[in-house]
C-alpha cells in the first residue's frame, strides 16, 4: 500500500518547485478526516527506516528552578520507561542537554541516562549547551566542559559507554548556542587531538565558524515571517529552506533534519509568548513530512531530531502524545 510519505516524496521528485498535487500533509488530513492525528500515526507515515530518529531530552526535571511534571530526571524506574516509550515510537536515541560544571543536577541525570541507555540498547549523545559567558571565558568554559565530557562519558572504561552516539565510527556532538561568543575553530583544534575525533553539529544559524562544525541541525523556527499571534505559521518555510540550503550550499555537511509538534513558552519564566499550535498533530505530520520531500528514501537523512521528548515548558514534548483537537 502507498503511504503519504512515499506519495509526497514521489509528487516532489516529478515536480519542479513546490508540490501542488496531493502532498503528505493533505493526505493525513485525507486519512484522518480532519481529525486528530497520533504520535503512531505521524511517525509509521512519515519515516524512513535508513534514518535514525533522534528526540531531545531535558535532564532537570526534579529542580526547583523548573516544573513540576510528575517525575524526576534522576529516577531509574522513569528512565527505562522513557526509553521502553521511546523504542516502541522507533526512536533509537536520546540527545541530552549538558552544561557542564555550570550545571551539577544535570551533569548527574546525563551520567544515568548514559548508563541505563547503554542496559537498553538505546543510544544518547550529549548536546552542549553554550555558556552566556562573553569573548575569551566562553571559549575557555567550553574547553574545559569539553574535556571533562572526554574523561566522563567519552572513555573506553566510562559507565555506558557503548551507548553513545556514533556516525561512521565517531562520537556525535550536538551544540545548542547561545552568547555566541565561544570560538569554535580552536574548540575544534582540540576536539580534532582527542583519540576519537567527535563530530560537531551546530544548529542552524548563521556563524563565522562553519569550517569547525561536521554537520547542521534544523531547529524549532517560524522563518522570516516571524510567529503568528494565533500559532498558526508552524515553521515550512524555514524547514524547506534549511534543506535546500543543505542541499546546494553544505552538500560536504551532515544534514539532521527536525520536527517538532508545536510551541508554546508562555508558561516559562523565561518567555516571550511565542506560539506554534499542533493542529491536532498536524504540526508534528507536516513538520516530519518536509524531510521525506527533500530526502526520500533513495538519499535519506543520516538522522532526524524531534523537538522534543520532553520539554513541558516550551510545549514540544512528545512524550505524553500530541495534544487533542478542541
Amino acid at each position: 500500500m502507498t503511504t503519504c510519505g512515499s506519495l509526497a516524496a514521489s509528487n516532489f521528485k516529478t515536480m519542479i518547485g513546490r508540490p501542488r498535487v496531493i502532498s503528505v500533509f493533505a493526505c493525513l488530513l485525507l486519512l484522518q478526516g480532519g481529525e486528530h492525528i497520533s504520535l503512531r500515526e505521524a511517525l509509521q507515515h512519515n519515516t524512513d527506516e535508513q534514518t535514525q530518529l533522534l528526540a531531545v531530552y531535558e535532564p532537570w526535571f526534579g529542580h526547583p528552578r523548573h516544573v513540576t511534571v510528575g517525575y524526576s530526571s534522576q529516577d531509574p524506574v522513569v528512565i527505562r520507561k522513557q526509553i521502553k516509550e521511546a523504542k516502541k515510537l522507533g526512536i533509537s536515541g536520546f540527545i541530552v542537554d549538558w552544561y557542564g560544571d555550570r550545571e551539577p543536577f544535570i551533569d548527574r541525570s546525563y551520567a544515568l541516562i548514559q548508563s541505563i541507555a547503554a542496559e537498553q540498547d538505546f543510544h544518547v549523545a550529549m548536546m552542549y549547551d553554550e555558556s552566556d559567558g562573553e569573548n575569551n571565558s566562553s571559549t575557555d568554559e567550553t574547553l574545559a566542559a569539553f574535556e571533562k565530557f572526554r574523561d566522563s562519558y567519552l572513555a573506553l572504561s566510562a559507565p555506558g559507554r557503548r551507548a553513545y552516539l556514533t556516525y561512521h565510527g565517531r562520537p556525535v556532538i550536538f551544540i545548542f548556542p547561545k552568547g555566541g561568543h565561544t570560538n569554535w575553530s580552536q574548540v575544534r583544534s582540540q576536539t580534532d587531538k582527542w583519540e576519537s575525533a567527535p563530530l560537531l553539529i551546530y544548529e542552524d544559524q548563521p556563524t563565522p565558524y562553519t569550517s569547525a562544525f561536521d554537520g547542521f541541525y534544523a531547529w524549532i523556527n517560524p522563518g522570516e515571517k516571524g510567529w503568528a499571534q494565533d500559532g498558526s505559521n508552524w515553521g515550512e518555510d524555514y524547514l524547506r529552506g534549511f534543506y535546500l540550503k543543505m542541499q546546494s550550499k553544505y552538500k560536504d555537511k551532515i544534514v539532521v533534519g527536525a520536527a517538532w509538534p508545536g510551541f508554546d513558552d508562555s508558561t516559562a519564566s523565561w518567555g516571550l509568548n511565542r506560539r506554534i499550535s499542533q493542529r491536532c498533530g498536524q504540526t508534528f505530520a507536516d513538520t516530519l513530512g518536509l524531510s521525506r520531500l527533500y530526502y526520500p528514501a533513495d538519499h535519506p537523512l543520516p538522522f532526524l531530531l524531534i523537538a522534543t521528548w520532553n520539554d513541558y515548558e516550551e510545549g514540544t514534548a512528545i512524550e505524553r502524545g500530541l495534544a487533542k483537537c478542541n
